[in-house]
């Protein structure tokens, strides 16, 4: 998800959420529908990919790099929204992360992307309760990648109950990023984490 133009510093971080239930429930606007993966999508996925990007680019070999040795899995696991025309116009996928960080396995939420002209529609949060009702099915936590650069995607993550891991914020640089986005977004569930961290510093 594409956060535009941000002066805010830039840095990879993680979230997760420690269960999976009580997520928010939303519904894709009227105009889009869901799809799943089909074979030949590598393309269009790329495409959206590349679109939405706007801190790193995007190579004609990542979801090879990235899917390659799982295809079998993406039609359970890869959404595409498509317009009702039939354009796709977004994606997320509803991955596995083995014994991350020797925790044993996560659900994952993965390489979400929407295109610039169909952001701030809603969209993203209908995508996310799609995947995390996939992953409900077969994990019991989830977790995910971003960055701090990226607000509105973070904004949208905090909404699902999802909190910055506690072992990146004991980084100062990582730290402060968090700060200030919280700032920006005012978001109670960042505040509480945060206030988490004042406490067990003290």
């Amino acid at each position: 998800m594409n956060a535009g133009a941000n002066p805010l510093p830039n840095l990879p971080v993680h979230m997760i959420r420690q269960d999976m239930k009580g997520y928010p429930a939303f519904a894709l606007p009227a105009g889009y529908g869901f799809r799943l993966y089909r074979p030949g999508d590598e393309a269009i996925w790329t495409r959206l990919q590349r679109a939405a990007e706007p801190f790193f680019p995007i190579e004609d070999s990542l979801f090879q790099e990235q899917f390659g040795d799982f295809l079998q899995a993406l039609p359970d696991r890869m959404a595409f929204v498509e317009t009702a025309q039939g354009e796709a116009v977004a994606t997320i996928t509803a991955w596995w992360k083995p014994n991350w960080r020797n925790s044993g396995d996560w659900g994952q939420i993965h390489w979400v992307a929407v295109a610039p002209h169909h952001q701030r529609k809603g969209l993203s949060k209908a995508m996310m309760t799609w995947v995390m009702d996939r992953l409900a099915r077969t994990h019991t936590r989830a977790m995910l990648g971003t960055s701090t650069g990226r607000v509105w995607a973070i904004h949208v993550y905090l909404t699902f109950g999802f909190t910055p891991l506690l072992d990146e914020l004991s980084e100062p640089e990582v730290r402060n990023a968090w700060i200030q986005l919280q700032r920006r977004l005012g978001h109670s569930i960042l505040a509480r984490t945060l206030h988490q961290l004042d406490e067990r510093d003290k």
